[in-house]
Parts: structure tokens; sequence; C-alpha cells
């Protein structure tokens, strides 16, 4: 895009939606027509009346201060010899409300357009039409749109010339990086609820991210009013409380026509509409559709077990997925948030890319995570940065480790070294960040954090639990530096100092977190750093919690004879919890590992059947249908945890499924790329069966299990060029190549899993 000439609107109207005209003549033969077009806000472009591209949503969210990305369109087989070109642009994330404690105008006070159309003619001269003061700017039938303040679409609103563009501040450009935005499923709704009060809602059966579409024939000037909700309260009566500040309609206003309606620059989380206006006392369903919106990526992984209500819990994981992957890795899609949050992209990282080719959305959310780390390597909360709220601009453990955890997991997943040498030093400069932030240069005793974010051992009210989140920072510290040493050798650096600064630190935190091969019971506070009027709101800070054991043991910091006491202390912990886990955002990713990892199969597989709060099945013996915030978003007696943080669209916890790949079903990467594996499954009768696949770069890897009488029989499928160590639960052990491998094993008796030959 050569010329960047941005302009906007003579006069603002606030939230509304402006198009900026361009009428030109074609008069020679054009062999070729590329439109770039981008905008300070969300657009649509016509030509001659045609929408350009199936993106929706464009140019989606980015570091608006350091980059926004441009589109391009081939328009060659729709120009003619008079033309129309319209660029319509709402507030979107950049002009419009955005953030928990936002406000209007993050990035400017106006809507802006900049385009450019490439015409290549037959003789091979090459001339521009550009975004300048000549294009003309009107009001738009969209009156009023916000991300999440709904969008008002009027048939009858009178359009109105408000003069020509004028310049505006220029933004920096960069091709399109990270995947379209796209609608994908379109899901018809499954009944016409009439609750208590007498409202009408319509249920769609899936709680999803997108928007409604409705064809209705109406008078004009009639109108359809929606509200969007994820759950029913315990009366059986609509709720959006949860949603805070975006709990506004999408309104449509109709032409008396015949009217096809959804929104274009807003969207929005729901199961539930309610119908606040209607033209009709009878409801036509099929007029209504629920469009899933997210960003297109082909989805890779596959599980399926014997269990429907395990079935369900996977299918809420993938919904999670679809519903907070749009343009960057959301942490909701329903309230006034929607924030990239580095805590719950990291902890979700290796699901996500099993799931789906996330390759292409990480590639450009990568790119924002580097724009946006400061200069002394320190990485906030969310990315894009929400800059008018202290609160997501805390600097945490857990969170800002999204920089290393991030590329090393989607280097071993897709062996794309790229993920390594574009993130390499923002990688150091973290590390080397938390080496330099407090007087000890191996241990991490300063900060404000979120710890072991929404962990239920700190009381059901707490939002950062029990366990010392001095403990969890140097503990994630620890992985880093890890992590770096290793993506360091991959590239042929000399990691010597890491790797010397990685045991040093892996001393210290023994020596000041440990005694006796067991974490300390009670640790000292020590620095908090607030922003703002935030106060500390962790109560305790205690060592041994089932979060202080699992990271430990995960992470690898301690002796290999300290590991049996430990794992035998974390299930003790287990067990005087009513059986159940305490864990919160930063130990719960781990803890089914740990425990495999151990040799633990047993309790990891009660935890993962455990239906009593807090557990997975909680959620889905409720009717979730995508993964919660809080382990009790709804509670026993069916009353809701807040209404100031409770998502019902919170994928993090479904990061469970990484362990259903990895242990349920064995599939485990040796070499990156999944060009040596490991399949070692372990079965549980009462999933009975599991089966999963996973179509990586290096072809698809098929593995299954079933109990049958008194055999279980495994079968595996192993991809050309991909050497794979099977280790069955009986200790048999071999290498095998391209191919199906079939083994059967007979149960020793009826109640074991011991196998035989």
């Amino acid at each position: 895009m050569k010329s960047q000439i941005w302009i906007k609107s003579p006069e603002d109207i606030e939230g509304a939606v402006l198009t900026f005209k361009k009428d030109f003549e074609i008069k020679s033969s054009v062999k070729k027509a590329t439109l770039y077009a981008s905008c300070l806000g969300i657009y649509k472009a016509t030509l001659n009346g045609e929408r350009l591209g199936e993106q929706v949503l464009t140019p989606g969210l980015t570091c608006y201060g350091d980059r926004i990305q441009y589109n391009s369109y081939d328009v060659t087989d729709i120009l003619d010899e008079n033309n129309k070109l319209e660029i319509s642009v709402g507030p979107g994330w950049a002009v419009g409300y955005f953030g928990p404690r936002g406000k209007y105008h993050p990035w400017g006070n106006s809507v802006q357009a900049v385009a450019e159309l490439e015409l290549l003619s037959a003789d091979g001269s090459i001339s521009y039409i550009t975004t300048d003061c000549t294009w003309q700017v009107y009001t738009d039938e969209v009156t009023h749109s916000e991300i999440y303040f709904g969008e008002t679409v009027d048939k009858t609103a009178d359009i109105k010339y408000l003069g020509n563009a004028i310049p505006a501040k220029s933004f920096p450009l960069v091709p399109q990086i990270g995947a379209d935005i796209v609608e994908n499923e379109i899901l018809s709704p499954i009944e016409l609820i009439v609750t208590p009060k007498g409202e009408k809602v319509i249920d769609f059966g899936q709680n999803i991210t997108g928007y409604v579409s409705l064809n209705i024939k109406g008078n004009r000037g009639d109108r359809v009013v929606l509200s969007f909700g994820e759950v029913l309260d315990k009366d059986g009566n609509f709720y959006n409380e949860n949603y805070r500040k975006a709990a506004k309609p999408v309104i449509y206003v109709l032409s008396g026509d015949a009217d096809s309606f959804k929104p274009t620059y807003s969207f929005q989380g729901f199961r539930y509409v309610r119908i606040d206006e209607y033209p009709f006392d009878d409801v036509d369903l099929d007029g209504f559709r629920a469009i899933v919106v997210h960003s297109k990526m082909e989805r890779t992984g596959y599980f399926t077990c014997g269990d429907k209500r395990i079935n369900q819990l996977y299918s809420n994981i993938i919904w999670g997925q679809k519903g907070n992957y749009l343009d960057i890795p959301t942490d909701c899609p329903q309230r006034d948030e929607r924030l990239g949050w580095t805590g719950d992209a990291q902890v979700f990282c290796r699901t996500a890319a099993t799931n789906f080719d996330v390759c292409q959305f990480f590639k450009k959310w990568l790119g924002d995570l580097r724009a946006e780390q400061r200069s002394n390597g320190a990485v906030l909360g969310v990315c894009p940065e929400n800059y008018n709220d202290a609160y997501c601009t805390r600097i945490s453990a857990g969170w800002g480790d999204a920089v290393t955890i991030i590329p090393w997991t989607l280097y071993e997943i897709y062996n794309d070294k790229s993920f390594l040498t574009e993130n390499f030093e923002m990688m150091k400069k973290w590390v080397d960040y938390v080496r330099g932030v407090g007087d000890e240069e191996y241990l991490w005793l300063t900060g404000y954090h979120y710890g072991d974010w929404l962990a239920m051992d700190a009381g059901e009210n707490s939002y950062v639990g029990a366990t010392s989140v001095d403990l969890v920072a140097t503990a994630f510290y620890a992985y880093s530096t890890e992590l770096l040493v290793k993506a360091g050798y991959v590239l042929g650096q000399d990691m010597s100092e890491y790797e010397q600064l990685y045991k040093n630190i892996v001393k210290r935190f023994r020596e000041y977190f440990m005694e006796n091969g067991m974490p300390k019971e009670k640790l000292p506070y020590t620095e908090i750093i607030t922003k703002g009027n935030n106060t500390v709101v962790d109560k305790e800070r205690r060592g041994i919690t089932q979060t202080a054991i699992t990271l430990i043991l995960h992470f690898n910091l301690c002796l290999p004879e300290e590991r049996e006491p430990l794992v035998e202390k974390l299930s003790e912990l287990i067990r005087n919890f009513d059986g159940r886990m305490s864990t919160g955002f930063l130990g719960t990713p781990y803890i089914l590992h740990a425990l495999s990892e151990c040799g633990k199969h047993d309790v990891a597989y009660n935890l993962f059947f455990q239906n009593k709060n807090p557990s997975w099945l909680y959620s889905v013996d409720h009717g979730a249908t995508t993964i919660w915030e809080h382990w009790n978003g709804i509670k026993e007696d069916g009353s809701f945890w807040s209404v100031g943080m409770n998502s019902f669209n919170h994928y993090a916890y479904g990061c469970v499924a990484e362990w259903m790949y990895e242990t349920v079903c064995g599939i485990q990467i040796l070499d990156a790329g999944y060009k040596r594996i490991r399949l070692a499954p372990v079965p549980d009768k009462r999933l009975g069966f599991a089966k999963c696949a996973i179509e990586t770069v290096s072809g698809r890897i098929e593995s299954y299990w079933i109990y049958e009488n008194d055999c279980v029989t495994y079968e595996f499928t192993v991809p050309q060029g991909v050497i794979a160590d099977i280790t069955l639960p009986n200790g048999f052990c071999q290498t095998v190549t391209q191919g199906k491998h079939t083994y059967r094993m007979h149960l020793t008796n009826e109640n074991s899993n011991d196998f035989c030959l």
C-alpha cells in the first residue's frame, strides 16, 4: 500500500457508522485491480454494491499505536466503466467504548478510513485511486454501533450528506498478518421460551460468539429489539446482569418491505435472546438464526469417549475456543471486557494448537506482544493494551510468561522455528526483567500478581488463591528461564549464562520456599506494588497447597527422591478437600499432569470424573455448553457467584483437553512437529473407550482404546515419516513407524488395570 492518506468526516456523530464514498470512471482496459483498505474502527467495503471479501469485523483488533492491519481485495471482475466505491466505518474497538473500566475514544475521537485502488492497465501502466478530500461522507442505515453496546440498523433512516472528507491522523499500516475473522456455523433456534415473568426468549441451544440475523416483513417503522444472555436464572427467567455495561440491545427498524438484518460492526456472546419488541403477537422462529463468528481456524484435534458427560465437556472446550478466538485470544465474548488476557492465552495455548490450526492466529498476536513489551522487558496483563484500566496493566507471573510459553509451545506443535526466531529477544527481555525486578536475582519477591487466580482454597469469594504469590512467581521465573534456554539451543545460541541462571533459580527456590523436601507451610509477605486505587486482594500466602506442589512437581523444582512424598502430599490435599481440586488459573492446567507424571493416574482420573464444585463436570451437570470463568459460576442453590465477574464462556479451564490428548489417549510430542512421538495411553473403565485424532504437520495421528469383556484393545495410526514409541500400561514397549498398529491385552482380573500379553 503505497499511498496512506487517512480521511475522516467533517462532522462527528457519536457511535454512528459513517460511509466514505468515491465515484470514478474507468476508460481504459484494466488487467488487474486490487483494493487495499483499512480504518480506525471496523469497516466494510463495497464496490458497485458488492461487498468485498468474506471477512467480518475488519481490520480486527491490534495495538493501534504500533500498527493497524490493512486488507487486500482482487476487484478486477467487479469493475465497470462507472464505479462507486464505499467504505463504511463503525467505532469498533479503537473509537468506541472499550475496557471494563474504559471510556470512549481510546485511540481517536473519529472513525477514519484509508484506501488505495491499484489499477494495472493492459499496457503495463499503473494508476491509483486513493482516499483524499474528494471522497464524500454520508450517514448510514446503521445509526449506532458499539462493540459492547449493540447495534441499531434502521432501514427507514434518512441518509445525510455530511460533506467532503478531511485529512486525519495517520497510523502505521501493515499487511494483514492474522487469520480472517469469518462467519462460521449458522444455528437455528431450538425453542421459544415464555419465562415466568412472561418474557419471550429464544434458546439457540449453544453459548456462542457472533450475532443474530433476522428475515422479516412488517410495517415501516416497526421495531425488533433483542437482548442477549448466556444463562437463565434459577426461576427460568432471562438473565444478563453479568454483562455489566454490555447488557445493551440490538435494534432492527423495518422498512416495510422484506428485510434482512444482522450486525456488521459489533458482536455478542449469547445462548438466549430475549425479544423485547416484536411487531406481531406470534414470533416466527424461522426468521431468526444465530451466526457463529471467530477467526478462521482449521479443525485439527478430535476426541470422543464412552462417557457422554466427558464428551459434553470436550464440546464445551471446543466451543469455548471458537467463542474466544476472535482475532485475539479474548477472556470472554459477552461482557464489557473481551480483552487479550495473556495468562488465559498461555494456559490454554497447547490445547488450542491441538484443537485447531492457530499458527496464523498467534503469529499476529505474538507480534502485538512484541510491539507492546516495555523497553525494560515488562509484559502487561492484556494485549493489546487497555490503557484505560490500571487493573489490566499489572505485570504478573503466569501472565507475562505468555511470551516464553506460547512461542515454545507453538514451535513444538508446528516445528516452525520462526516462532522462536521472531520472539527470542522478547523471551530474553522478559527473563531479564524478572531477573532485575527486585533485590533477589534468583527469586521474584515483589510485584502485584494475579497469583493462582480464582482458586478455591482462600475462601469462596476470594479472587486470589491461598498459594504464596512469591512461590508462584519464582516457579514461573524458573520455567520461563528453562524455556528460554531450550529456545536458544534450538537456534544455536550460547545459552550457558541462562543455563546457570536457571540452576541458581532452582537452588534459591528450594532454599527459600522448601525445607525437608516439602514447601514451607507459611511464607512471608513481601513488597506489594500497586497501581491507582487497587488494593491487595490475596489474604493468605501458604506453601502447602495443591497449586504449590503441582508447580513444584510439573516444573521439576524438586529432587527425584522428593517426588514421591510430594505427590503423596498432593493426593492427601485432594482427599482432604473432599476429593476435589482447589486450584485456580495457574494450578489447574498442570495438576492432572503432575499426578500422572508421578504414576497417580487413579487420583488424576478421580479428579477428572469429579462432579462436585469445584470440578470440570460440575458445570456440565449444570447445563454448560462452554467453559465457565468460575468453578461455581452458578451455585448449587441456583444463585450466581457474582454480577461483576462471572462469564459463562471463559476458556482457560478448558486446558484439561491437553491431558485428555496426552494421557487419556497418550499422544505426546518427543520431537518438534510430532516427528517423534510417544503413544502411552492410560485407560480407565469408567470411560469405556477413548479415541482421538490429531492432524499434525507430520500427518494424522490416531489413538484408540476400548474395553471389551476381559480385554483392552489398542489401535494406533502413525503417519509416514513419524517414529512412535509405544508404551502400554503393563510395561510393554515397542518402537514403530508408519501404519496401523493393534494390540490386544487381557486383564489379569476384572477390576485391575494390570495387563499381560
